[in-house]
């Protein structure tokens, strides 16, 4: 593994809320939620620090954010501004590299190991970096830089918002194993769960496990867990990447028999979905269900929607019609999951806000 590669994570803070700070002096300092009307369904797609205080967070349910933060202020949001911002935002990424992969409207990796500028340190080009973003759009990013792309988006979240973390190759293990498990990326509530009980608690705790004890508890996720506590990652920056599709999925920690507990879990998966696709600029046509049985057998099934949607109604909808043909009822699942795929960009011009 090459760990000579200078590869550097920018994460904007807070992102749609600071634009909209920075457009209306009269948001700063308050908590600042984008996700619309309270009392009309909608999810959350970001909020500023303020609000986060008070618990609300991307991907929950606007009137769940309410109950929180009854302050707050709720707007719609303007999605065509954001990704006008997004663009100039790559711009100054440019002005190093071409290595540019984003990840979404707020966040990319950049590698910099041969860049434009010339320049030997890549703290200094992503300092130069958050300097430009702040002096020329009023706007703050976090940065993480390291060998590779899963610490440096791990250091990237350390010092938030702002900030910037360095993770030197020498440095990197014993930076890992100082982290709670919860900080490795893909470490969801579910896995956690298993982990603690385990005993995993830490990035340390992770590292004293044999690699096919961990692949016996936690199937593929501890092979790749296995080798993120020893920063083993040789993934390369791709400025080519397409998002093909955006889903989410759960292991539950007791198998279920109950349809209605899997619809309420494809409602949230669905309403994640819907603001994930309005991070990227996206709609899809196809919504795939997942199931996975006691036995570990597991059934996917699509279903073709007749318009492109990024809408959370639409693919709950079709997630439950897939649910209602596939599951009979008669064995428990294990693991329930729910995809958008045959993804498309949303025309500015087509862009709807409302719901939002």
């Amino acid at each position: 593994m090459d760990k000579t590669r200078k590869i550097i994570h920018i994460d904007m803070d807070a992102f749609f809320a600071s634009v909209e700070e920075r457009n209306h002096p009269e948001y700063r300092g308050k908590a600042l939620i984008i996700g619309g009307d309270p009392n009309k369904r909608g999810v959350v797609s970001t909020c500023s620090y303020e609000a986060r205080k008070f618990g609300v967070h991307s991907a929950m349910p606007t009137k769940q954010a309410y109950k929180l933060c009854p302050h707050g202020i709720f707007i719609h949001g303007n999605m065509a501004h954001y990704r006008e911002v997004s663009v100039q935002i790559r711009e100054i990424f440019h002005r190093y590299t071409d290595l540019v992969e984003p990840m979404s409207l707020d966040e990319a990796y950049l590698d910099v190991t041969e860049n434009k500028k010339g320049m030997k340190s890549a703290m200094k080009i992503a300092l130069e970096i958050q300097h430009a973003i702040y002096h020329e759009l009023g706007l703050t990013a976090s940065a993480g830089v390291s060998y590779n792309k899963f610490i440096a988006k791990i250091a990237s979240d350390f010092k938030k918002p702002a900030g910037m973390t360095v993770v030197l190759p020498e440095e990197a293990e014993a930076f890992l194993e100082s982290l709670p498990v919860t900080k490795f990326h893909g470490v969801g509530k579910v896995t956690a769960e298993k982990l603690h009980g385990l005993g995993i608690h830490t990035g340390a705790d992770l590292k004293a496990w044999d690699e096919w004890d961990l692949i016996r508890e936690l199937n593929k996720q501890g092979y790749r867990l296995y080798r993120a506590v020893r920063g083993l990652s040789d993934s390369k920056v791709n400025p080519h990447r397409e998002r093909k599709s955006v889903g989410r999925e759960t292991t539950f920690a007791n198998n279920i028999f109950d349809e209605r507990e899997m619809q309420e879990m494809l409602l949230l998966f669905s309403r994640k979905i819907e603001s994930s696709l309005e991070r990227i600029g996206k709609h899809g046509k196809t919504v795939v269900l997942k199931l996975r049985y006691s036995d570990f057998s597991t059934i996917t099934k699509r279903l073709s929607l007749m318009e492109y949607t990024r809408d959370a109604r639409v693919i709950y909808d079709a997630g439950t019609s897939l649910l209602r043909d596939v599951y009979s009822g008669e064995d428990s699942v294990r693991l329930v999951g729910l995809t958008v795929t045959n993804l498309k960009p949303l025309h500015f011009e087509n862009l709807k806000l409302e719901g939002f």
